[in-house]
């Protein structure tokens, strides 16, 4: 069985380039569903049309495909619910001025 939490660990690893911030810590990462070796990642991004959305969710994949024990990872885009600030982690409102 694929460790969770070394998915979110794998997914700390990815960084929104424009904010300098990872996705975790942003709140873009929704959901992970692991079913035995196959893990889903629902994530969104800061905004619809973002230039960057395939490097980010291509670099999402890699993180999770490199974690032990996943065979396959797929990464889904989702704007419902759209993000918002309320969804920073409180380091990531400090870091960013919202705090």
């Amino acid at each position: 069985m694929v460790d969770r939490n070394k998915i979110i660990e794998a997914l700390s690893t990815v960084y929104d380039p424009e904010v300098g911030i990872d996705i975790v810590n942003l709140g873009l990462v929704y959901n992970i569903d692991i079913k035995d070796d196959v893990v889903n990642v629902t994530m969104t991004l800061t905004v619809p049309g973002c230039p960057l959305a395939t490097t980010i969710t291509q670099d999402a994949k890699n993180a999770v495909s490199a974690v032990e024990g996943v065979r396959e990872a797929n990464v889904n885009l989702t704007f419902d619910p759209p993000w918002n600030v309320d969804m920073l982690s409180d380091a990531a409102k400090e870091r960013l001025g919202y705090k």
